[in-house]
């Protein structure tokens, strides 16, 4: 299992620390003849040659980093879905060819053996050619209630994440580390879940993304808090990563961004808003990922989704709320974004401070990569943003031990 990540500051650090020097000089005062003497002045006669400075030794994730071509780093932007129904050898190409770097499983998948063996087989499909040899994060929603993707033998079905709020903390991280060390058995190694959204009582289940379907630990953000920054430490102690969502919030929506354009607009998120506290605890608690939300929020960047907004991504969630962990979307897929071509996707997630696009759809990598990779070519400052981005998610990898050079997980 990982070793447990330090805990991240809820806020941007704002407290500089001065450094100090100070120059030690020969005092004035003494005897006359001392300063004279020969014997005194006779060391300074000889040249002294200054110790060079030695070259700092290159970090795990420097190291990969430098060792990977522009295609394998693309390719670490983008997690791609594995359909239940699909064959093993489904995402062969992509992986091998495309060099993605990330999978999601969807669909519903039945048992662990077929999720253990799919896991294997992904994972070794890994290659200095394909990806560097950078393993694959595997992820899967496995929230509990009406949202679990991995069920039958082997997987123990969470509840609601409203019953899930009734135990208490210990009891949650408890149940939680359970269901992570399930997950881990059989490869998956990102839970995307906990749902931070908090959904406020009067509008209920009338809120379809969340309400509908009992997703919310609470309609009060201090409950949504709690449980979710108690379910994190489980899936933690499990080795597993966890992933809070759907930043900056869509419970105060009334469609799913999945299936609708419209009615996807919250007019009341503002950038100090309770409802951000429980994605800021999970910050704190360790959540390796954020997830984006495609829904758009008047007060934070009117008519931009969140996903493409850098006002939500860069300077409120990373300079505000101080994340500079991987910032993963919700499926650009869904109806709400679907009218920006699939490239241009790619590109204004990345362009708006994100890490990695979650395409369910497999066959929209190739379109995302090239315009990636086109706009990196005409633009040098995107060009950096993608390299900011890959060696964060290489830096999360890293903590997982899916560097080649990353040292073993500790247990």
């Amino acid at each position: 299992m990982p070793s447990r990540p330090t805990p991240r500051p809820r806020t941007a650090a704002l407290a500089l620390t001065g450094a100090l020097a100070v120059a030690l000089t020969g005092c004035s005062g003494g005897s006359p003849s001392a300063a004279t003497s020969p014997s005194a002045t006779t060391p300074s006669a000889t040249p002294t040659t200054a110790s060079p400075t030695p070259t700092p030794t290159p970090t795990c994730v420097e190291t990969t980093l430098e060792s990977l071509d522009e295609d394998q780093r693309l390719g670490q932007l983008l997690m791609v879905g594995f359909d239940t129904n699909a064959d093993l050898s489904s995402l062969d190409e992509e992986i091998g060819q495309d060099h993605v770097g990330n999978v999601i499983y969807l669909g519903g998948w039945e048992g662990a053996d077929k999720v253990e063996r799919t896991s294997k087989h992904l994972q070794g499909l890994v290659s200095e050619k394909a990806t560097g040899d950078v393993g694959l994060m595997v992820a899967a929603d496995q929230e509990g209630g009406e949202v679990h993707q991995l069920r039958g033998e082997g997987f123990t079905r969470p509840p609601t994440a409203r019953d899930q709020a009734q135990m208490s903390s210990a009891q949650l991280t408890k149940a939680a580390t359970g269901w992570a060390k399930e997950l881990r058995a059989v490869g998956v190694n990102v839970n995307l879940a906990p749902v931070t959204d908090t959904v406020p009582e009067s509008l209920g289940r009338g809120n379809e993304p969340i309400g509908k379907y009992g997703r919310q630990y609470g309609s009060d953000p201090k409950t949504v808090e709690k449980a979710s920054a108690a379910f994190i430490e489980g899936m933690l102690d499990g080795g597993v990563e966890a992933t809070v969502k759907h930043f900056p919030g869509i419970g105060r929506i009334r469609n799913n961004t999945d299936f609708n354009a419209s009615g996807i607009t919250d007019a009341t998120t503002s950038a100090d808003d309770p409802y951000l506290e429980p994605f800021a605890a999970g910050v704190e608690a360790g959540a390796g990922l954020v997830m984006t939300s495609s829904a758009k929020y008047t007060k934070l960047d009117p008519g931009v989704p969140a996903m493409f907004s850098e006002k939500i991504v860069t300077g409120l969630l990373r300079e505000k709320l101080g994340f500079d962990g991987v910032v993963i979307t919700d499926d650009v897929n869904a109806e709400s974004v679907r009218a920006t071509p699939p490239g241009e996707r790619a590109v204004k997630v990345l362009a708006a401070g994100g890490d990695i696009v979650l395409t369910g759809d497999a066959s929209t990598a190739p379109a995302m990569l090239k315009a990636l990779k086109a706009q990196a070519t005409a633009d040098d400052d995107f060009a950096a943003t993608l390299d900011a981005s890959v060696e964060r998610v290489l830096t999360l990898k890293d903590r997982m031990g899916l560097l080649p050079c990353s040292g073993t997980p500790q247990d």
